[in-house]
């Protein structure tokens, strides 16, 4: 009974310490390769947008942002003219 405990107490520590070592070897190797990775997709990312203002012509002047949908204004009714009468 006694040599049951100390066996399980053994194997629990010991793999629970090979976890703990494993986790503080791959953790800093799998941080450092995801900051490359971010690294790089902000890098293209940025020379991307700088080949695109660069194949512009200087003093062109462009405007991004969101394109709304135009409604058809038929469907909106006649304006009428409002004079205010005393």
């Amino acid at each position: 009974m006694l040599t049951g405990l100390v066996k399980f107490l053994f194997w629990f520590f010991l793999i629970t310490y090979l976890i703990k070592l494993i986790f503080r070897l791959l953790v800093p190797f799998l941080m450092h390769r995801f900051a490359k990775r971010m690294r790089d997709k902000f890098s293209r990312q940025f020379n991307q947008q700088n080949q695109q203002r660069a194949s512009q012509k200087e003093g062109e002047i462009t405007i991004e942002g969101e394109k709304k949908s135009t409604k058809n204004s038929d469907n909106i009714g006649e304006y009428v003219d409002f004079e205010e009468v005393e």
